[in-house]
């Protein structure tokens, strides 16, 4: 279950959304539980298809560059610290070289309109830092590299 707060036209609303069984979700909003049937199934996470030529960047609407693939992991491996969410990132709370500790906040990542700390999965130091500041990204987009 997952459970959001939305504002609409200054009216508080709590949603909670149950699990989606073929076309149809269990919702509560503000305690009261709807039965909703979707149009169809929702499909599957989308595979991703690396295009074969290098096509330009995609843009936001605001002409942001949009980074939608995982970068690939620094030589000699490590660990990823990936995305939970799509977003813009804010600030770097590290830098390259840095020693961090798993649970630590490493950056800051706005998503619709709310700052999201992005915490380190494990402990390490930082390699490799491969997004910047200012860049739109896509849920699961490697952020930076621990090792």
């Amino acid at each position: 279950m997952k459970e959001y707060k939305y504002k609409i036209n200054g009216t508080k609303f709590n949603v909670v959304v149950g699990d989606v069984e073929d076309n149809k979700v269990h919702v509560e909003v503000n305690g009261t539980p709807y039965d909703v049937e979707l149009d169809k199934a929702p499909a599957a996470k989308p595979t991703v298809i690396k295009p074969k030529a290098a096509a330009p960047a995609p843009r936001t609407a605001d002409g942001e560059k949009v980074i939608s693939k995982p970068a690939a992991a620094a030589p000699g491996g490590g660990t990823p610290v990936k995305s939970p969410l799509p977003g813009t990132i804010m600030s770097f709370n590290v830098s390259e070289g840095q020693s961090v500790n798993a649970g630590d906040t490493v950056c800051v990542l706005e998503a619709m309109k709310m700052e999201n700390d992005i915490h380190c999965p494990v402990s390490g130091t930082v390699k490799k830092i491969l997004v910047g500041v200012g860049d739109a990204i896509l849920e699961g987009t490697d952020i930076m590299i621990i090792g």
